[in-house]
């Protein structure tokens, strides 16, 4: 066993390999700290930093993949600008969720700020890859492709073979083959040098600039648009009239004044539901017959609307939405005249079985002693009575199987003269007092064909039958045109950059030293291609009846390609010149394949 002494260094001293510094040591070692001043962007280094980010394509693929997880919300969530009833519904039902979404532009997806951003700044990062893309790419067009390299033995694809035929003849009919096989080809020296390919990247830009064409429609679709909803009921019309919209939205460029004139009526609504299987209530037809014209003075046709089958009209699409039922009441007031007749919408509280709740609004009744009194009537009403013993209203199927209408009475003032905006589903209460009777509000269920009488002879309300209603939205997207050219022109771009292969060949052609002629014949592929040594073999297979193989080599000539593996056979070592060939070289057969 043996020891080690700590022995006192002198100051200054190197320790001894493998001894112990201790603290003194460590002082004595540290190297002097040095004042680092790192140089400073500033703000135009800073601008051209984040315009190299923004403008390169990983930027582009990520914006584009956060606008298309942008567009989720849009197709999953309530939108303003298709139906702001299932907006209203959405927000009663969710109160702190549709606060959240209101506040995030759920609503208004593809109009809100975040989405606006992501697309501008897709669209600036597109316009950014594409400009100095294409300029690179019309002086490829413009230039030829480069001169042949001087060892054609390393490309990975390679043939070779001796020939009694002139080198100049050799290379003349190698430039007409390659054209004939569209390859634009010239020779430099000793050899043409082809390529062939550029539709890819014509294929890349033409896909970037088609998305450009798709984001400019979307743009062009927000500020040129125009969009509005009708409900209708059966027997009632619409004109493409701004007054005639229940609700109305257009873009800001979108002049209100250029409505193009045309309208529809529905004739009827049709509508029948699975009755048995867990499938019972789903809609098997949901289908609206109207007659419809277009022009000031347009011949009237006849026609029916689906869910997936818009109306086709005067630039304009009307698409079917949703349905419902309208009662229909027959009001009279204390004089017995009647006052109101017509067919009330009622709105679907589920979207299953049609629970309905709506309001008529009477305000030219008067007293049997002619003094004002307006009516209103608070209403339910359910296609298949399900509530019977139970004193509750609800319905437990779509269809009209057992229509039973609730209403509620009140009388006073309507506040329809107030000139305040109001609802016309809903009952403004506030100046109104509920008739009674017995001490206990007056509500009656009724059957078609049942009427209810008002208290101290204030006239009567007689539910008469039921109608269907639809509701219709009428838009004008101007952008859908473009925006369908740039989706096909991206998918025949995207396939041409995918499925087009471009690469370079070269055919060498020299005299040796022993009077024969060497023909060389190289590839390069711009991207991968498993194809390129079988096409450099073809290509050899063609040139081979214009520079055929000498006969007096030909029994112990091998081929200079190799396997797909890179490895060679016998064409000369990689750092040897194809144009001095060593007593190994030989003539082969250009068909044997190449080198990948």
């Amino acid at each position: 066993m043996s020891t080690k002494t700590d022995t006192p260094r002198e100051p200054g001293s190197t320790p001894e390999p493998g001894g112990d510094l201790g603290a003194a040591g460590s002082q004595l070692s540290t190297a002097p700290l040095e004042d680092v001043t790192f140089p400073s962007l500033g703000p135009i280094g800073w601008a051209r930093w984040f315009w190299r980010q923004l403008t390169s394509m990983r930027v582009a693929l990520l914006l584009l993949f956060l606008l298309s997880i942008g567009a989720i919300p849009g197709s999953l969530i309530p939108q303003t600008s298709i139906d702001p009833v299932k907006v209203d519904q959405f927000k009663a039902d969710h109160a702190t969720l549709g606060d959240i979404y209101d506040k995030l532009g759920m609503f208004h997806v593809y109009s809100s700020v975040w989405f606006s951003a992501i697309y501008l700044l897709l669209f600036i990062s597109l316009i950014g890859c594409i400009v100095p893309r294409s300029w690179q790419f019309v002086g490829q067009l413009r230039g030829r492709p480069p001169a042949a390299p001087r060892r054609l033995t390393r490309l990975p694809a390679y043939t070779t073979w001796r020939t009694d035929a002139d080198p100049d003849e050799v290379l003349a009919a190698a430039r007409r083959m390659l054209r004939k096989r569209r390859f634009r080809a010239h020779r430099a020296g000793t050899a043409v040098a082809a390529e062939k390919g550029y539709l890819r990247e014509v294929g890349n830009l033409v896909f970037h600039v088609a998305l450009i064409v798709m984001l400019v429609a979307f743009a062009v679709g927000s500020l040129w648009k125009s969009e509005g909803g009708k409900l209708i009921t059966e027997g009632d019309g619409f004109a493409n009239n701004l007054t005639q919209y229940d609700d109305f939205t257009s873009g800001p460029f979108f002049d209100t004044d250029t409505l193009e004139p045309f309208g529809f009526t529905l004739d009827k609504f049709e509508a029948t539901y699975e009755r048995t299987g867990p499938q019972k209530g789903t809609p098997r037809v949901f289908r609206a017959h109207i007659t419809y014209f277009s022009g000031a003075d347009g011949k009237e046709h006849r026609t029916a609307i689906e869910v997936n089958t818009p109306l086709d009209i005067a630039g304009s699409k009307v698409y079917l939405l949703s349905h419902g039922y309208s009662p229909e009441v027959t009001v009279k007031d204390g004089r017995g005249k009647v006052v109101y007749k017509g067919a009330v919408p009622f709105l679907p509280q589920d979207s299953k079985n049609f629970t309905s709740t709506g309001v008529v609004k009477v305000p030219g009744a008067q007293t049997k002693d002619g003094k004002r009194n307006q009516l209103g009537f608070q209403g339910f009403f359910v296609p298949t009575f399900g509530g019977k013993g139970s004193g509750s209203m609800f319905s437990q199927f779509p269809a009209l199987d057992y229509p039973v209408l609730t209403l509620t009475a009140y009388h006073g003032d309507l506040g329809v003269s107030s000139g305040v905006p109001q609802n016309v589903y809903q009952l403004e209460k506030k100046n109104l007092k509920q008739y009674k009777t017995k001490g206990r509000p007056l509500a009656q269920m009724m059957l078609p064909g049942e009427t209810m009488k008002l208290p101290d002879g204030d006239g009567s309300i007689q539910f008469t039958g039921v109608k269907s209603w639809a509701s219709f939205k009428i838009s004008h997207q101007p952008g859908n045109g473009l925006a369908l050219t740039g989706a096909v022109a991206a998918l025949l771009g995207l396939a041409g950059s995918l499925f087009i292969q471009r690469r370079r060949v070269w055919v060498r052609a020299e005299r040796s030293a022993d009077g024969t002629t060497v023909v060389e014949l190289a590839g390069l592929g711009r991207s991968e291609s498993a194809r390129l040594p079988e096409e450099l073999a073809e290509l050899a297979a063609a040139l081979e009846p214009d520079a055929p193989i000498a006969p007096e080599a030909a029994p112990g000539t091998e081929t200079g390609a190799g396997s797909e593996s890179g490895t060679e056979t016998d064409a000369g070592t990689p750092s040897e010149d194809p144009a001095e060939p060593t007593d190994s070289d030989g003539p082969a057969d250009p068909s044997e394949g190449a080198r990948a």
